[in-house]
């Protein structure tokens, strides 16, 4: 990490600060979006085509077929695909993580969903995305060994798997709720040991924001946090401002805006800095985000993530054009 970092860029008002956000899926992945809206009609061969030029990009294609499970009808033209091509382990795939979606919502066994990952993983004995699908079902439905098997397995095939280390950080930040927040929480801890052995370009070095911000939801949920940043108690610790500082370093020496979910990692640094009151680092991040928020972090505290965005993103425009930036 430099010493030095360089400031933020010019703050430059967007040309319509008020205007429309998407709170879609796919960001700023535009043949992500079209072929999840031709698979909405059917049209899986856009998506066989899609995930061809993907190959083994794991976290482009992790991302691509978590958002193309929730096209509607995903599982259903998912089997199609599969009645057509039945070697293919990418329809195999789409229809191991559009399963675990209904297994989420109800609208599917839970066992169902475990045998079409399991499925997908023997079809794929080197791709992570379908033991993503495992880790996903285990998130919600499943033991502490059932996450920790189901991670393991993902790290086996990529190390560094962004949308994996995000999950684990979550579930962590969910033992332990009544617990004072300290550096010391699993989650912390998990996420300090993840930034710390992944490589310097990593966005990883963001993990610890993710945890602080995980805990935040946890501690909201249960009471102990306050649902809006009025008081920043949460993050105006010494532990916070250390790994937000580190973070907003990393990123203006790294970006990691080229990773397919950099959009995810800045929504979630610019949710910390607007909360610790960093006005002008905040206002920094929502330009890079530009429309693309996602409803993680913004509807933390049981807010509308729409509304939370677009409150956050005027104030810290209007404050940090107020004051120089650091």
């Amino acid at each position: 990490m430099s010493p030095s970092p360089t400031p933020p860029p010019p703050l430059r008002r967007p040309r319509c600060p008020g205007g429309p956000v998407l709170l879609a899926p796919a960001l700023d992945d535009a043949q992500l979006a079209l072929a999840a809206d031709a698979l909405a009609l059917g049209q899986w061969a856009r998506v066989r085509s899609l995930l061809a030029e993907t190959g083994e990009d794991w976290d482009l294609r992790g991302h691509r077929l978590t958002v193309l499970a929730t096209s509607p009808g995903s599982a259903a033209w998912a089997g199609d695909w599969r009645l057509a091509e039945p070697d293919s382990g990418d329809a195999a795939t789409l229809l191991a993580l559009a399963t675990v979606r209904l297994a989420l919502h109800g609208e599917s066994s839970t066992e169902d969903a475990a045998e079409a990952c399991a499925t997908a993983a023997r079809m794929l004995p080197d791709d992570p995305t379908p033991w993503l699908g495992a880790l996903i079902l285990a998130r919600r439905t499943g033991t502490p060994d059932a996450l920790e098997h189901a991670f393991h397995q993902i790290r086996a095939r990529h190390r560094d798997h962004h949308h994996a280390h995000h999950l684990m950080t979550a579930a962590l930040a969910e033992r332990r709720p009544g617990a004072r927040d300290d550096s010391r929480h699993p989650a912390h801890a998990f996420a300090a040991r993840a930034a710390a052995r992944a490589p310097a370009d990593s966005p990883l070095a963001l993990l610890p924001v993710v945890a602080h911000t995980e805990r935040y939801r946890v501690l909201a949920a249960g009471g102990l946090a306050p649902p809006g940043p009025a008081d920043r108690g949460h993050w105006s610790t010494r532990h916070a401002h250390r790994i937000l500082h580190d973070a907003f370093d990393w990123w203006l020496e790294w970006g990691g805006e080229e990773h397919p979910r950099g959009k995810v990692d800045l929504n979630f640094l610019a949710h910390a800095t607007f909360h610790e009151g960093r006005m002008a680092e905040a206002a920094a991040l929502f330009q890079r985000i530009g429309p693309h928020p996602t409803r993680a972090p913004w509807s933390y505290a049981g807010r509308d993530a729409d509304g939370a965005f677009r409150a956050a993103r005027d104030t810290a425009l209007r404050r940090a054009g107020d004051t120089p930036a650091p």
